[in-house]
Formats: structure tokens, C-alpha cells, sequence
């Protein structure tokens, strides 16, 4: 088989594998890394509260736990992002997941606030490379129509993580011992995780076509073809594919800014961030930031528990609305309609002493809390596939990561950091989130494009920029080699 048939062959056979149990594995699985990466990050939150008065905890200590791991997480993305198209994506979901479990699992013997933070250092480094692993791995693996499901459970196994986490803060109370259990549901799975993924787990074989590894895309391809039990031929490659040299197919880390692509990265990074913000504000400082304003602490976790808990049937619906409305659009509505959650939030504190009551600011605030929870935090289906599939499969990898390091770091290190002093005040925690809510409901729609849960078609004019570049270098081997024909992509 020629190898530009053999190409358009793996991806039409890869998407025509009626739905079964090798797709439900591998939603099950990289669903399961998602929620062990999300509360072994999110678990600052309660340890900060938790671990302040046993460790006595300064408040140098807690801006460390706040912004020192996400700094590390951003530092190992970027050396993710360099590899992540030229090496393993399995293996460096493997890597990541074990050093991030491994190191949450000996937090609980850290005998000082100075051994806490090193930990939870360390642990950054598997955090920064298995985050934005598990996303691009399983999008590559499964057909077009069934990303929405996996987008569906993946971010309600997350939103089910980030619930438990101040869940056992509630149970907890005041225990000083609670710090120490808290972060062990996330470390215990270094023995369930791993082997799940290593054994259960397949590279991509889209990964390998772009490569122009045919022989190991085919092999990879025909082990999906036969754990999915379909009665599907598999694949074949003929000597002349599987022995030729390799083609240079993968363009330089400068083409996710390429003159094609450079719009679509930029969408994809400001929406993220815009997301990430209240992801970071409510899961790592929402604790703090209520005991602050004058909430019990057992209270603060309780609201902090309800935000995620109806995060849980929000997800769902985001992830149904994306493929009803469209990526954009789910993502405006969603993040638009927190506005109203957002600014119950910011005004429910100085209800306290008025004529509506000793109560009120209570339940004002649980109003915004359930507002919030349904939207804001709610739009992570429609936002992560969105990112997903801004880049093609050759700077996918590079691309994902750059933009998740980007978010991450402005998210998860800038704003909490310029935050930290401020958890006292509603106006400035709670507008905060507002303000970035409004931004990443406006970018995608004003300045996006619609995709719809095509992998290659908004960037497929980029493809020819990569041929054509080629073609100027006189390599008329890579330049014949690019991909699609002219046809496909830009006719």
C-alpha cells in the first residue's frame, strides 16, 4: 500500500471503529490519570488550611504551596512541550504520573514547612507532564464522535476530584492529623495508575503516521483494531513503506507560531487562561480565602464542596451543548452566564448586619456558589477538546503543552500570587474570576474558529505553509511528504 493511501486508510479506519470496550478503556483509564493528577494538585487547598496551625505554617509558607509547585509544573511543561511530538506521549504520561503520585504519597512524613514545599515541588515536576499528556494521547486515540464522551467523563471524574478534596477537609474539621490524610486517596494510586496505563494503554498511531513511522503505525492501529473486537480488517504496509527512509514530517517548534497557525495557539491559550483562573482561585485559595472573610473553617469547606459538587451535572451539560452548539458557543454561554453567580459572590459579604437578616450573606453567597459551579467551573469539556483542536497531530503535543504552560503559568502562579494578600477582600478575589470569565466567553467568538472535533481541519492551511516552506528549501522529499493532497487541504 502506497503511504499517502496507507495515511488516509489508519485515520478512516481509526474513526470507523464502532464504540466498545477498547474505547471505554480508554476513557476509563485516562479519565482515572485525570482525577489522580487533579487532586494531587488541587490537595494545596486544604493543606494550607489544614497543615497551617500543625506545621505553623507562615504566610511566606503558604504563597510557597501556592505558587511554587504550579511554577515547577510550568517549568517541566515546557521541557514537555520541546519532546512531547518527538517522544513517547505514553511514556510521558508514565513519567509524569509516577513522580506526581509518588511524592504526593510521602507528603504526610514532611516533618516541616520546609520539607512540605519541597514535596510538593518535586510532585510539580510529574504534574507538569502528566496534565497535558492524557488529553492530546486520548483525542488521537478515539474516532471523532466519541471525544464528547470522553470529554464528558474525564472532566466529571475531575470535577468528582476536586469535590472530595474539601470533602475530607469538611469530615476532617479540626483535627491536626488531617493533613496527613487527606493527600493519601492521590498517592495511593502510584500502585493502581501506572500499570493500568502501561499495560491497557497504546501509543497513538496518528502520532507515528505524522512521524513517518508507517510500520509502528500499523502496528499500533492493528491493536486497536483487534482489542476493539469490530470484525475490522487490519492494516497492512508493504516492505518499500515500512524500510524507506524516514521523511523529515515534523515541522520546528516555530510553527505553532507559524503565519497559519499563530491565531488559532493564541485563542487557544487566552481561553484556557481565562478558565484557569477560577479553577485555580476556587480549588487552591476558595478555603482560605472565606476563613479570611469570616467563615467558619468547617464552613468553607462545606461551600467549598457544593461549588465543585454541581460542577459534576454542569460538565455534563457543557459537554453535550459543545456538540449541539459548537465549541464557541458553549464556551461564551458558559462562561458569560457566571457573571450573575460571580457578582453574588463579591456582594454577599456586605449584606452581613443589614435588614435581610443574620443569614443572608450565607445564602447569598451559596446562590453564587451554585451559579458558579453550573458555569464557570463547568466549561473545561468545551475549553480543553477547543484547545485540543487548534493544532495538528504533528505539533499537537507542543503546541498543547505551550498553551496549558502558559495558562498555567499566569493562572496558577501570576494571579495567585497578586491574590495572596487579597483573600480578605470579595470585591478583589471574587471580581477577579468575573473579569477573566469575561474575557474567555468574548476571545473564542470574536477570534476563534469553530471545529467541531475535526483534528486537522482548522489548521490545515498550515500544512501547506509547512510543504511550501519545504518546497523553498529545495527538499523535494519532505515537501512531497506533507501530508494531504492538495486537494484536501488547499484547494
Amino acid at each position: 500500500m502506497a503511504k499517502a493511501d496507507l495515511e488516509y486508510r489508519l485515520g478512516e479506519t481509526l474513526d470507523s471503529i464502532p464504540f466498545g470496550r477498547f474505547h471505554v478503556c480508554v476513557i476509563a483509564i485516562l479519565s482515572l490519570v485525570g482525577y489522580t493528577e487533579a487532586y494531587d494538585t488541587a490537595v494545596t487547598g486544604s493543606l494550607i488550611v489544614l497543615a497551617r496551625q500543625p506545621l505553623d505554617l507562615t504566610a511566606q509558607d503558604i504563597t510557597w504551596l501556592i505558587v511554587g509547585p504550579t511554577a515547577v509544573l510550568c517549568g517541566s511543561m515546557l521541557f514537555g512541550s520541546v519532546i512531547s511530538d518527538r517522544f513517547s506521549r505514553k511514556s510521558i504520561l508514565l513519567i509524569g504520573v509516577i513522580i506526581s503520585t509518588l511524592f504526593t504519597l510521602v507528603l504526610p512524613l514532611a516533618a516541616t514547612p520546609r520539607q512540605l514545599i519541597v514535596m510538593r515541588l518535586l510532585a510539580g515536576v510529574g504534574f507538569g507532564l502528566a496534565l497535558p499528556a492524557a488529553y492530546p494521547l486520548g483525542a488521537e486515540l478515539l474516532p471523532a464522535k466519541h471525544r464528547r464522551t470522553f470529554g464528558c467523563v474525564y472532566e466529571i471524574v475531575l470535577a468528582f476530584a476536586f469535590t472530595t478534596i474539601p470533602l475530607f477537609g469538611y469530615l476532617a474539621g479540626d483535627s491536626l492529623s488531617a493533613w496527613k490524610i487527606v493527600p493519601l486517596p492521590g498517592g495511593l494510586m502510584l500502585f493502581i495508575v501506572p500499570p493500568l496505563v502501561y499495560f491497557f494503554i497504546p501509543e497513538s498511531p496518528r502520532l507515528y503516521m505524522m512521524r513517518g513511522q508507517f510500520g509502528l503505525a500499523v502496528r499500533e492501529a492493528n491493536k486497536i483494531i483487534l482489542r476493539s473486537g469490530a470484525g475490522i480488517t487490519p492494516l497492512s504496509v508493504d516492505a518499500e513503506a515500512s524500510s524507506s527512509p524516514l521523511p523529515a514530517r515534523l515541522p520546528p517548534y516555530s510553527a505553532v507560531f507559524g503565519p497559519n497557525q499563530i491565531r488559532a495557539t493564541l485563542v487557544a491559550t487566552l481561553t484556557w487562561l481565562s478558565a484557569l483562573v477560577s479553577y485555580y482561585l476556587f480549588s487552591f485559595m476558595l478555603p482560605k480565602a472565606l476563613v479570611d472573610q469570616g467563615y467558619a473553617v468547617q464552613l468553607s469547606f462545606g461551600l467549598s464542596t457544593l461549588l465543585f459538587l454541581v460542577a459534576i451535572p454542569g460538565r455534563i451539560l457543557n459537554a453535550y451543548m459543545m456538540e449541539r452548539l459548537g465549541r464557541r458557543l458553549t464556551i461564551f454561554v458558559a462562561l458569560s452566564s457566571s457573571v450573575v453567580g460571580l457578582f453574588l459572590m463579591v456582594i454577599a459579604h456586605s449584606l452581613a448586619g443589614t435588614t435581610f437578616g443574620v443569614a443572608a450573606p450565607t445564602l447569598t453567597f451559596t446562590i453564587g456558589v451554585v451559579i458558579a459551579g453550573l458555569t464557570v467551573l463547568s466549561c473545561f469539556p468545551a475549553v480543553r477538546m477547543y484547545m485540543t483542536e487548534q493544532f495538528p497531530t504533528n505539533i499537537r503535543g507542543r503546541g498543547y503543552f505551550l498553551s496549558e504552560m502558559t495558562g498555567r503559568a499566569v493562572a496558577g502562579i501570576a494571579i495567585p500570587y497578586l491574590m495572596a494578600g487579597h483573600t480578605a477582600s470579595p470585591t478583589i478575589f471574587f471580581g477577579t474570576v468575573l473579569v477573566f470569565a469575561i474575557v474567555g466567553a468574548v476571545v473564542p467568538v470574536l477570534f476563534g474558529r469553530e471545529t467541531r472535533g475535526q483534528l486537522e481541519l482548522v489548521t490545515a492551511t498550515d500544512r501547506c505553509s509547512v510543504a511550501a516552506e519545504a518546497a523553498i528549501r529545495s527538499d523535494a522529499t519532505a515537501s512531497s511528504s506533507g501530508g494531504w493532497s492538495k486537494s484536501r487541504t488547499c484547494g
